[in-house]
């Protein structure tokens, strides 16, 4: 295995992957499909009712790779700059290079390229093979053949079956350029490049408005081009790099390369009708039938995925929520199944909120869902304040519908004069039916306090129990040992699968003692399964860096990369290889690790605060394109100094910000200069606070 020296965005290797799960997938949020699988997948196309729903295997004409008569060295390449992945032979006498890439502008396109060039005169052609592994049929999906169009091959069809009895059964339409088995390169010619397309929709005219698009970049020879300046734009407006660890930096790479992949482009301009179907585990590539969680979509989403992207880019991230508003009839569909009011999200989702769990006790009891989905709203607010979001684009429901659950939830007890939730499973999924899990109370506390605020924010009255609920509901706490026990009759010692009552410090900013936090700290990392999920040691080494233990952090983000597959930096859920793997939970809880652990941000109702902190191994951390209010901002974090720049913006006039030190300093940070201050926290605000307007 070999990687490009200079540049860490380029993961190369003169092999596979020995393991076909490991092969690097291309998503670009519509469409998701593993290099040189026969299979890939589209947003939304589920088949199976209930617990057997999975994501539907759709045929890929892309399943082909080069041969060569003549022995040859073979490259794979990975392009993180590009969402590229290449294989390239060269012989003594020619070489042979295919690219594959899931387009980024045009969400409905996968293309491969074929480029052959020869190295001396001869009078011989050269020919290659294309060994493709394609079968137009599935499973999955009744297809049939249509007519052909414009020189492509078209199928259509709908899933065997809906998610929900009587239910719609997803369609898709499938049209490709037919690959030959062989291309050959004429005595006459130096080189010759062919392009192949493949376009899917859920409908006939989506998808031949799509394939029609497509031609029409390949006659102006813009199909590869405006992929490539969709995806340099977006590296523009985020990266997060580390100087002095290259191995830390390209893993850091590696994250925000696959997550990004998996949101929705930032500008869709593609004719297809676009269903944005949220992030599964472990992506859009991965979910057949018995693997990867099914393509369903959990709490990851919302809690692991979510608040790296949002810090940079929240329009990308309100997807996230607007998948979530789209599921709200099959929220309310299982409270009411389960005799609750308002809104139950569902513990696995799929296209329409019924939960689609295979095993109903997690349906019912980890409920703490609920409230993972309210603080994803909730982070984009503070970090926006784009009301129209709660307004026309109904967050409002979502939001008020989940406090209205948690009233109706709770029990209240007698003895302690607390409200009581009873019979759930917190995020340590090793404790079944336990009452008052934490963190499970706790999210539940902060969901209703933001649905009183947002009351007042939309002039509506709250109803006077979801503060009542929030005021008094219990957080279990041991005042002796002075630490949070994960749930009523929790035994200290006892072993936890995950990151559980470390969550409490971050994201969820339950205020507690430095003591509190740090014997939390040592009380769970000390009974953790060192195979448990890999988002696990990235919370932990983030509650240290709180704590200003920088190196203790580091050993703790060490663990994280056993848990990444070389060569093409694709994660499994376990450091042993096993579970789900492209496991964007884990990367996703590795990248806040760093991104929120580094620079301390936390996003706060009225500021973004930081505290910034380094290992003695790292020179330097650059964070560009933060977004806050509006704005843009590229920091640097060294040792003993910070920089930061707000970037001057394009049309719309952002919100003025200020930076505020302990120290008491406040610098105005005015667009397009830079401010550098000792290292110290502080936070980021508006300079004329005092009144709300979409950004």
């Amino acid at each position: 295995m070999t990687s490009d020296p200079v540049d860490p965005y380029i993961f190369t290797s003169d092999s596979l992957p020995s393991d076909p799960r490991f092969m690097p997938p291309l998503v670009n949020g519509l469409l998701g499909w593993r290099v040189f699988d026969s299979i890939m997948h589209m947003s939304e196309v589920y088949n199976g009712e209930g617990g057997t729903c999975h994501r539907g295997n759709i045929p890929c004409p892309l399943a082909v790779q080069v041969k060569t008569a003549e022995v040859g060295r073979h490259t794979y390449k990975l392009d993180m700059h590009t969402g590229i992945f290449s294989h390239t032979v060269v012989t003594p006498r020619f070489e042979a290079t295919q690219v594959l890439y899931a387009h980024r502008q045009q969400s409905n396109l996968l293309v491969t390229e074929v480029l052959l060039k020869r190295f001396e005169t001869s009078a011989e052609p050269i020919t290659i093979q294309l060994e493709s592994s394609f079968k137009p049929q599935s499973d999955d999906i009744d297809f049939q053949n249509a007519a052909d169009y414009k020189g492509g091959r078209h199928i259509f069809g709908q899933t065997v079956s809906s998610e929900i009895p009587g239910g719609i059964r997803p369609s898709v339409h499938l049209i490709w350029m037919p690959i030959a088995s062989t291309l050959t390169l004429p005595p006459d010619q130096s080189q010759s490049s062919w392009v192949f397309l493949v376009a899917l929709a859920g409908s006939d005219g989506s998808a031949k408005s799509c394939f029609d698009t497509g031609l029409g970049l390949v006659d102006t020879g813009d199909l590869r081009p405006s992929h490539l300046r969709s995806w340099a734009e977006l590296w523009k407006g985020s990266s997060i790099e580390v100087m002095g660890d290259k191995t830390l930096n390209r893993a850091l790479i590696g994250c925000m390369f696959y997550l990004l992949s998996s949101f929705p482009s930032s500008i869709e301009e593609s004719n297809g009708s676009f269903v944005f179907g949220g992030i599964s585990p472990g992506g859009l590539s991965n979910g057949s039938k018995d693997e990867d969680y099914l393509g369903h979509v959990f709490w990851d989403q919302d809690t692991w995925m979510f608040p790296s992207v949002a810090l940079f880019y929240p329009s990308l991230a309100r997807a996230v929520l607007e998948y979530r508003v789209g599921t709200v009839e099959g929220a309310q569909a299982n409270a009411q199944q389960m005799g609750y009011k308002g809104l139950k999200f569902a513990w696995e989702s799929a296209g329409t909120g019924r939960d689609v769990c295979p095993e109903e006790i997690y349906a019912q009891q980890e409920v703490h869902i609920n409230g993972d989905v309210v603080l994803a709203f909730q982070q984009y607010f503070y970090l926006t304040k784009d009301l129209e979001m709660f307004t026309e684009g109904r967050g409002s429901e979502v939001v008020w519908g989940v406090a209205d659950y948690w009233v109706s939830r709770v029990t209240w007890d007698l003895t302690d004069q607390q409200y009581h939730i009873k019979g759930v499973i917190p995020p340590d999924e090793y404790y079944f039916t336990v009452d008052n899990s934490v963190f499970t109370n706790a999210v539940a506390q902060s969901s209703l306090q933001f649905a009183v605020e947002l009351c007042g924010l939309l002039a509506q009255t709250a109803p006077p129990e979801w503060q009542d609920v929030a005021d008094k509901i219990k957080i279990p706490f041991d005042p002796e040992l002075k630490y949070h026990p994960e749930f009523d009759g929790y035994t200290q010692g006892s072993r936890v699968k995950q990151a559980d009552v470390v969550l409490l410090g971050y994201p969820l900013t339950l205020p507690m003692t430095p003591e509190v936090r740090r014997n939390d700290l040592e009380t769970y990392e000390a009974v953790t399964d060192p195979l448990g999920p890999a988002m696990t040691w990235g919370m932990f080494a983030l509650g240290w860096l709180e704590l200003g233990e920088a190196e203790k952090a580091q050993k703790l983000l060490q663990k994280c990369f056993k848990n990444i597959q070389k060569p093409f930096q694709v994660w499994s859920e376990s450091a042993d290889g096993s579970g789900c793997v492209n496991f964007l939970t884990g990367m996703g809880g590795f990248l806040q690790a760093l991104l929120f652990g580094y620079t301390g941000f936390r996003v706060q109702k009225d500021h973004l605060a930081f505290a910034p902190l380094l290992p003695l191994d790292i020179d330097a951390l650059s964070v560009r394109g933060v977004s806050y209010l509006g704005n843009k901002m590229d920091w640097c974090v060294k040792s003993a100094e910070v920089s930061v720049s707000v970037r001057k913006s394009g049309n719309k006039e952002p919100f003025a910000l200020e930076l505020v030190l302990n120290t008491g300093a406040t610098i105005p940070l005015i667009p397009g200069e830079s401010v550098t201050f000792p290292r110290q926290p502080g936070q980021i605000r508006r300079v004329n606070p005092g009144f709300y307007s979409p950004v």
